[in-house]
């Protein structure tokens, strides 16, 4: 396994001295978020994306953000666990109590996805290209708000409230994201039908595969204590089988491990309580995952995006600001915590990266397009929205001091 992950960061462990630098990239990254941790209060994540900093800066990144098939299966087994995690904790009849959360997540999206849209195509860009910086602008970071949460302990109004809306912005992201490629099949002069049937056959296979995901795992917690190792280990392996007949299938990646996660928090009445990101092995993922999202970039892609990205998320950060702000006061949201809310809702970084190898994968030239704007934009998020999440969760008194310390 660590051939195919040093491979794909450009790194070969043909001879001992690959074998060590290979080895260090893990190491620096796991002592580095240590640190950061410990001596400074921020989340680790944020020390494995300077350690991924370093790697791409070092030359040895994703050539334009390029996730090859091996590193593919890192990034989709890591991201999987953390939406499935996520999704296991959303509550969705809290919807039906609560209406206005679902009108503020749905109001939240649109806005972003118009606003970013409109001053794309402001700043020149052409309208295909502004739709799919506009859809990639959408979705939160479920990675990055499942493991500031987790670590910090987080627990409160605005921690349940980000968790819901970026389980919702996730499944709209995904559903826009197949659009624009149907639509994108279209402009090519593909089968109308198949364009149409492409997205239905990728939904609705999802949901079913997530479905007997979500099962499997609530027959198997009847008999077995899901925290002990052994049993970690095998919801580990059925999440794994879950995402390989996805990959099979053509199915979403992204769709699968959080409706499963949704699939078993809503359809049971037991709270489920997993180990941090699932033990030992799960740590590993995790932070490979930060790890390679961050060597997205390059000294290239920020030059020619960069200013575009940054333009892209401050007006992401007012859409989504001010449809929280003007709509959260009737769901039963005070000020403190909609400005909390309203940051939290900023990372984005491994969803995104996810989205864009699909579009790379189905229309690699229109995506070269956008590559750098997109690339940019989770460069600059990967350690931006880390620290906003910690500080709306702070700023919302969610984080108890031993924790947050």
């Amino acid at each position: 396994m660590l051939e195919s992950i040093f491979a794909t960061l450009g790194i070969s462990l043909s001879g001992s001295g690959g074998l060590l630098w290979g080895s260090l990239v893990i190491i620096v990254g796991a002592l580095v978020g240590e640190a950061v941790f410990r001596r400074l209060g921020l989340p680790r994540v944020v020390g494995y994306a300077l350690a991924g900093m370093g790697v791409g800066l070092a030359g040895y990144g994703m050539a334009a953000g390029q996730l090859s098939p091996s590193l593919r299966v890192i990034v989709d087994l890591a991201l999987g666990l953390l939406l499935f995690e996520l999704g296991s904790r959303v509550y969705l009849r809290w919807l039906r109590t609560n209406p206005f959360l679902l009108v503020t997540s749905l109001a939240e999206s649109l806005l972003t996805f118009g606003a970013v849209y409109l001053v794309m195509r402001w700043a020149g860009l052409a309208a295909p290209a502004a739709v799919a910086v506009a859809v990639l602008a959408v979705p939160t970071s479920a990675a990055v708000i499942s493991r500031v949460a987790s670590e910090f302990g987080a627990a409160g109004q605005v921690t349940e409230r980000v968790s819901m809306m970026t389980a919702l912005n996730t499944l709209y992201a995904v559903f826009a994201s197949k659009l624009l490629l149907a639509w994108l099949d279209l402009d090519t002069g593909q089968n109308p039908v198949q364009a149409i049937v492409q997205p239905l056959y990728v939904v609705a296979g999802s949901v079913l595969v997530a479905g007997l995901l979500g099962y499997a795992v609530a027959r198997v917690a009847r008999g077995l204590d899901l925290r002990n190792e052994n049993s970690t280990l095998l919801l580990l392996g059925l999440i794994t089988l879950a995402l390989a007949v996805t990959q099979v299938l053509n199915l979403s990646t992204l769709l699968v491990p959080l409706m499963a996660g949704l699939w078993l928090r809503n359809t049971t009445e037991r709270p489920w309580v997993w180990p941090r990101h699932f033990g030992t092995a799960g740590g590993v993922l995790v932070l490979l995952l930060f790890v390679i999202v961050s060597t997205s970039w390059s000294p290239a892609a920020l030059a020619a995006g960069a200013g575009l990205a940054l333009l892209a998320m401050a007006v992401r950060l007012a859409a989504k600001a001010g449809a929280v702000l003007t709509l959260g006061w009737f769901s039963g949201q005070s000020v403190r915590q909609g400005l909390g809310l309203s940051l939290a809702l900023t990372p984005l970084s491994a969803t995104a990266l996810v989205l864009f190898a699909d579009l790379q994968g189905s229309h690699a030239a229109f995506a070269a397009q956008v590559a750098p704007i997109a690339l940019s934009a989770v460069a600059l998020m990967e350690l931006l929205g880390a620290l906003a999440v910690l500080a709306a969760l702070r700023g919302a008194r969610e984080i108890t001091p031993q924790r947050g310390a």
